[in-house]
């Protein structure tokens, strides 16, 4: 691929961010990783990244709040919710807001990348 697409990885745990690295460079793609959404916001990769995959609830900023932030600054790009945990209402806000997919962990790696690859399309 002539501009190989950024993944950005926000999740706190540091065995999930590795994990979904390695599939996401499987795949062909260049990745980068954030411990925090703040850490995703403050950095130089905000504006290459391609698609974004996010834990839901992370300490500090949760993933529907780094969502709404990123609306609010005017950059949409498509984002891949996974969470352990999560009501109705969070998918529903999630959704409303443009989420490319919400997924529920444990996932198997066909199921995110057909997500991965759904999101990328869509752009």
């Amino acid at each position: 691929m002539p501009h190989d697409p950024v993944i950005s990885i926000v999740d706190d745990d540091a065995g999930v961010r590795e994990a979904t690295t390695a599939l996401v460079r499987s795949l062909g793609y260049r990745a980068a990783t954030f411990a925090s959404g703040a850490e995703f916001l403050a950095s130089a990769r905000l504006d290459d990244t391609s698609c974004l995959i996010t834990d839901l609830q992370m300490p500090g900023m949760t993933g529907l709040e780094l969502q709404r932030r990123l609306i609010a600054d005017g950059r949409h790009l498509p984002i891949i919710f996974v969470t352990a945990s999560a009501g109705t209402q969070a998918r529903e806000e999630a959704a409303a807001a443009g989420a490319a997919a919400f997924l529920h962990k444990p996932l198997g790696d066909e199921t995110l990348i057909a997500c991965l690859d759904a999101a990328l399309a869509a752009q």
